[in-house]
């Protein structure tokens, strides 16, 4: 043995005991090292799973909320379009149909109609509106009766062409191969000799559809003859003793409808496809669905597409819900919503990659900083491992304990958020920071985040929350305003009790929560009663209000005691004097006398009543038809009367009873009406009310209704 300075003695018991602690040191050095490879091995794998575990639940929580919103938006913006696109083409339709209605008449009375002067187009008069004169090649038009005829249209038809935005032109086309036309264009109807173009009338395609079909035809985009612009033309026949002796048509406009599939929902565009499957409209190089002219349209109908074939069908039967079809190797969401008046319809069609651009940048931007976040804590373990070995060779005891309280303090944090992770994905509880994560390092850096994209998700639920309730509120005030407008409506029965002369009886039933359409009976005074059934144009809140305002006006005017005419007449005249929305009133106004059943009555463009005698079947009334209230300022209506004799009952309904619509577009019709209520001959007001709609209601079936429908009863007893 051999002493040394200090008294440690070099190969002695000191020597041993150094030897032995030196020994140990190593050993729990390796130890220290082997446990901190394996801590940070397991909580690489911890972070890992959480990472994975995060994502996922990001990820179907984000596609999940993105389907909702993104099917609520498109059903919200196509129902939308195809209402307005629906209304503007009932606008047109009513129109030609007032224009095929006096046609008829003139026809129909051609003997004692005078001829009426006509001119061809005047090139000086271009840009002037006006009724110009067209034929086909090798006909006298000089000498036509029907041209001659049909020139006492000209004022109408200037005057519907002069007061609609959606008109573009209007005309009558006749068998003998004349043409009468109403618009502005004159010089391009002659050609470079100056000589007037042959226009063949009987071949063009709308009139061709209407004269084959004996009903109104809708064209696809058909190519103008002289402008050779594309457009769409409605037109219906004119038949007179079972011969189509002329064609009425209209040319749409199509700005406004174009504007409808230009603006498009987020990332996708709206077609509009006629019933034959093809496009009419779509948006310019939208590259899906594109249109052509007529003659060269295909059907998607027909499309080697099956998925895209079935969705046009069900598009056209009825509204569709969300739907993914695959189009030309792509993915799209797509939404259908049907025009009810002329079998058409509406679809919004939306990239399926677009919809998932917003999961993935979120994703993305969680993985960028599980990658920044991992990184730093892969760097900042390392220095930490290197340390603690040098430690503990130094100091054995420190560096034991201060390895242990490290490796706890590093791990307890994680296997912590980990728990509340899986809580929050079995419970639904969201994620939230707690002190234990405050380490000052990327353990609280990762745990921010996590806490982060919890707040932003409690965000969006209650965005969405928000946004559920303010439907559930406008609903409700829907509802209130349905029973607001129920309220203004006669509805307490007997309505007259101790009137034993009579029985009266109606009942009103909305397509949407209000209506546009109104019945009224009233005593003027003891012996005469007021009764009023109208139809507002549109469907809605506008057409409530509208509603509510004529039906004011009518009854007012009624009380001053003057003609239904004359009610009709001051009615007509204050409606036109504040009606910048165009909308109008179709309604029968009569007066009874109760002690002799004479009626007095107008019928201002309604439908035709339908009277039962006392002895007799029910028939239709075919009265003659005034225009509509608020069509036009300055018409003047005619009074007519009839007598109600005791046991008698007169009908009185909106076109929502004869034009209730089954699964497959057929409509109920008159013809049925009157087969139900001569089946009910001995029924009063009340029962004859719900035969009639007990019978709709099996012949709607499952199709939704898409009128009003509005019915009223009287007998005389």
């Amino acid at each position: 043995m051999k002493k040394l300075a200090n008294g440690f003695t070099l190969g002695g018991l000191q020597q041993k005991l150094f030897n032995l602690v030196l020994v140990l040191l190593l050993i729990l050095a390796g130890v220290f090292s082997i446990a901190g490879m394996i801590q940070n091995r397991d909580l690489a794998q911890v972070v890992g799973e959480t990472r994975e575990a995060q994502t996922e639940a990001i990820r179907q929580t984000s596609e999940m909320t993105m389907h909702r919103t993104l099917e609520e938006s498109m059903t919200r913006v196509t129902s939308l379009r195809a209402t307005i696109a629906d209304q503007d083409f009932e606008e047109i339709v009513n129109n030609l149909k007032l224009l095929q209605t006096v046609a008829e008449g003139l026809f129909r009375n051609a003997e004692s109609v005078p001829s009426a002067a006509f001119q061809l187009p005047d090139p000086e008069k271009d840009g002037t509106l006006g009724a110009w004169v067209l034929h086909d090649e090798g006909v006298d038009y000089e000498n036509s009766r029907l041209l001659g005829i049909a020139a006492n249209m000209t004022d109408v038809m200037v005057a519907m062409d002069g007061n609609s935005e959606k008109i573009d032109g209007c005309y009558i086309g006749l068998s003998d191969g004349t043409h009468l036309g109403v618009d502005t264009h004159t010089r391009n109807r002659f050609d470079e000799n100056g000589e007037l173009i042959p226009f063949p009338v009987t071949k063009r395609p709308w009139y061709v559809g209407a004269a084959e079909s004996g009903k109104v035809f809708f064209t696809g985009m058909v190519q103008d003859a002289f402008t050779g612009a594309y457009g769409i033309t409605c037109s219906a026949p004119v038949i007179v003793d079972g011969e189509t002796v002329a064609v009425v048509g209209m040319d749409l406009v199509l700005s406004n409808m174009s504007d409808y599939v230009k603006q498009s929902a987020a990332g996708g565009a709206s077609y509009l496809v006629n019933q034959a499957g093809q496009v009419v409209l779509a948006p310019n190089d939208s590259g899906l669905m594109d249109y052509e002219s007529e003659g060269e349209m295909t059907s998607l109908r027909t499309d080697k597409n099956p998925e895209l074939t079935a969705f046009v069908d069900k598009a056209l039967a009825g509204p569709t819900g969300l739907a993914e079809v695959t189009i030309r190797g792509k993915d799209y969401y797509l939404l259908g919503e049907p025009l009810p008046h002329i079998g058409w319809a509406v679809i919004t069609a939306v990239d399926k990659e677009l919809t998932e651009q917003g999961t993935v940048r979120m994703l993305e931007e969680f993985d960028r900083i599980n990658s920044e976040a991992s990184a730093a804590f892969q760097k900042e373990s390392t220095r930490l491992q290197r340390g603690e070995i040098l430690v503990s060779v130094l100091i054995m005891l420190a560096g034991v304990a201060a390895a242990l309280w490290l490796a706890g303090r590093i791990v307890r944090p994680i296997e912590d958020m980990t728990r509340n992770i899986i809580n929050s994905a079995e419970t639904g509880k969201l994620f939230e920071m707690k002190d234990s994560y405050r380490t000052g390092d990327e353990i609280e850096v990762l745990a921010e985040s996590f806490d982060d994209l919890s707040k932003k998700t409690r965000k969006y639920i209650e965005d969405i929350t928000r946004i559920t309730r303010e439907k559930e509120r406008i609903g409700t005030e829907l509802e209130l305003a349905r029973k607001i407008q129920a309220d203004m409506l006669p509805n307490i029965y007997p309505a007259f009790p101790d009137r034993p002369e009579f029985d009266i009886y109606a009942t009103m039933d909305p397509a949407k929560e209000v209506g546009g359409d109104f019945y009224d009976f009233f005593l003027i005074d003891q012996d005469h009663l007021g009764i009023v059934m109208a139809d507002v144009s549109g469907k809605g809140v506008p057409a409530a209000l509208f509603m509510m305002m004529s039906k004011i006006l009518i009854k007012n005017f009624a009380q001053m005691n003057s003609s239904p005419a004359e009610v009709l007449e001051k009615t007509n005249a204050t409606i036109c004097q504040n009606n910048d929305e165009e909308m109008f009133v179709t309604a029968w106004f009569g007066v009874l006398e109760i002690s002799t059943g004479k009626i007095i009555a107008a019928n201002a463009g309604h439908e035709y009543p339908v009277l039962r005698t006392a002895a007799g079947n029910y028939e239709l009334l075919k009265d003659r038809h005034g225009f509509v209230l608020g069509g036009m300022d300055g018409v003047h209506y005619r009074d007519y009367e009839l007598t109600l004799e005791k046991g008698a009952t007169l009908y009185l309904y909106t076109d929502g009873v004869p034009e209730a619509t089954n699964t497959e577009q057929q409509m109920y019709g008159t013809d049925r009406l009157l087969e139900v209520m001569n089946r009910n001959l001995e029924d009063g007001p009340v029962q004859l009310l719900e035969a009639i709609r007990t019978s709709v209601d099996e012949f709607v079936g499952e199709a939704e209704q898409f009128d009003d429908m509005t019915m009223l009863a009287i007998t005389l007893l």
